[in-house]
């Protein structure tokens, strides 16, 4: 796992103020508070993926769960509070062993707690991990090895938009060769109106907005930074010509801040990138898969098709 303590954290944010334009990785908005957060923002009416997948799972579970067969091991990158796991797990032929990993140890460690209340007879082996970085899974999983181990790779909320395509299809093809994943079972957000997209970022009671600059206050907490949280906006937008929104937080006054003992200078108007996060087709989104060698493509959609839930299988050729 990334650890903040340890300089990465530091290394990443003052490698991405230093660049033009600035950015910062959104992987690092998960912080305990970032993550209660996102938990508000998925609530929020605005935020259609989240529910909108969750009713997808729901009225899909029964379907999916043969697909991916009895005593899978279910492995998810990112699963914050896991609540949408639930309505596979209950679908789901005696799963062998759920494995939840999370950049948050905190917020991981209170799943994981919830989970084997709920879940007494399931296995809960959690993984503290940066899935952006070379995974390793618990070896325990299956004493085989977890090359021979059924894992099924769930990567839901449309997470992987917050990957360029190149770096989405490279994110997948490591799923493949890092798990020895036999299935991928992912959400994918789809190309709708713009301004249903900026509203799902940019929601009226400021939620997104304190998620945003949350990630301010974390450095300065956590890297000795003065920064003016203040002295920053939330601004949310759609690129149309590469088909993403992209969030950006935008100083509102030409200032300097100190940053783990450097000075990182501000202009007016500045803005600092903090997430992209891609839209696709169906169509569009199974030529990424198929690229990473994931074949398949059975999907479930809601009636507006507003977002989509794949299913896919690993490809044997070692080439793919």
């Amino acid at each position: 796992m990334s650890d903040p303590d340890g300089g990465d954290f530091a290394a990443s944010v003052l490698e991405g103020l230093s660049r033009k334009p600035k950015s910062l990785d959104p992987k690092w908005f998960y912080d305990a508070r970032g993550s209660a957060l996102f938990d508000a923002i998925c609530d929020l009416e605005e935020y259609y993926p989240t529910r909108t997948e969750a009713a997808i799972l729901r009225a899909a579970a029964g379907e999916i769960a043969p697909l991916i067969g009895p005593g899978a091991i279910l492995f998810e990158p990112g699963a914050g509070s896991a609540t949408k796991t639930r309505l596979l797990l209950d679908a789901l032929d005696a799963p062998a062993a759920y494995v939840p990993a999370d950049i948050s140890s905190e917020h991981l460690n209170g799943t994981v707690v919830r989970l084997r209340q709920d879940y007494p007879g399931l296995r809960v082996e959690p993984a503290p991990l940066d899935f952006t970085a070379p995974i390793v899974l618990p070896p325990s999983l299956s004493p085989a090895g977890i090359e021979t181990a059924p894992i099924t790779v769930f990567f839901p909320g449309s997470t992987i938009g917050n990957f360029a395509p190149d770096a989405a299809r490279s994110l997948l093809r490591r799923f493949r060769a890092e798990t020895h994943a036999r299935r991928l079972l992912i959400g994918v957000d789809l190309i709708k109106d713009e301004a249903r997209l900026v509203a799902a970022y940019d929601d009226r009671d400021g939620v997104t907005a304190a998620f945003n600059l949350n990630l301010l206050v974390r450095i300065n907490r956590e890297l000795g930074a003065d920064i003016d949280v203040d002295g920053f906006r939330h601004v949310a937008v759609f690129n149309a010509a590469h088909s993403r929104i992209e969030m950006h937080l935008e100083s509102l006054k030409a200032q300097t801040a100190s940053v783990a003992g450097q000075q990182i200078a501000f202009d007016a108007g500045e803005r600092i990138c903090t997430e992209h996060s891609h839209k696709y087709t169906i169509d569009g989104f199974h030529a990424l898969a198929a690229s990473a060698g994931w074949a398949g493509g059975v999907h479930w959609t809601d009636p507006d098709r507003l977002f989509a839930v794949l299913l896919y299988e690993s490809r044997r050729d070692p080439e793919a």
